[in-house]
């Protein structure tokens, strides 16, 4: 279980938190190249993988709940004074990444962006709580954020060099794939 559960947090750290980057570059080069790259293939591989990614993390959870309740305060949660935010989070982040399995919405880019964006909102929101936080600290010295705003600077930078290259790479290999099925189609 251990295991699944680093395997889930590497995927997490690494694809799933980069997924906003990944689609506005593919609307990039769809908006500049038009159908040059195979741009709507990549999307619905993004499509697929954020299905899958919900049901696997689901189901994860689910099992947690069972082995494990006293690690998952499901109920706390569920019924305290922000019930409404914690429902709205997690149907938000296991209902709409299903509604992908509609054809038509996942292939329009900034549908499958809200659905990227929301599907991370909680942890979005508790980055955003954080920073702000520690804006208002009374006992720092005037010149105590100077180091946040580069270590938040470095982390967009981070992500988005990260969402570049699997990007390029993700084209790259569907690039290859249809240079290899149109040279076999013409032999």
């Amino acid at each position: 279980m251990e295991l699944f559960k680093r395997i889930i947090e590497v995927v997490d750290a690494n694809l799933i938190h980069s997924l906003i980057p990944i689609i506005l570059i593919l609307m990039l080069i769809e908006l500049i190249f038009q159908n040059r790259f195979e741009t709507k293939k990549v999307l619905n591989l993004i499509r697929r993988t954020i299905i899958i990614y919900t049901i696997v993390t689901f189901t994860f959870y689910l099992i947690g709940m069972v082995m494990n309740p006293d690690e998952h305060v499901f109920i706390n949660r569920a019924t305290g004074s922000y019930a409404w935010a914690y429902w709205i989070m997690l149907l938000s982040a296991l209902i709409l990444p299903l509604t992908l399995f509609i054809k038509k919405l996942a292939s329009r880019f900034w549908y499958v962006l809200l659905v990227a964006f929301v599907i991370k909102s909680g942890m979005y929101f508790e980055r955003f709580v954080i920073i702000t936080t520690s804006f208002h600290r009374g006992y720092q010295k005037e010149n105590g954020n100077a180091g946040l705003f580069e270590s938040i600077s470095y982390g967009i930078g981070i992500f988005f060099l990260q969402s570049i290259v699997i990007v390029i790479l993700t084209l790259g290999i569907f690039e290859k794939k249809k240079l290899g099925t149109t040279l076999y189609n013409k032999s």
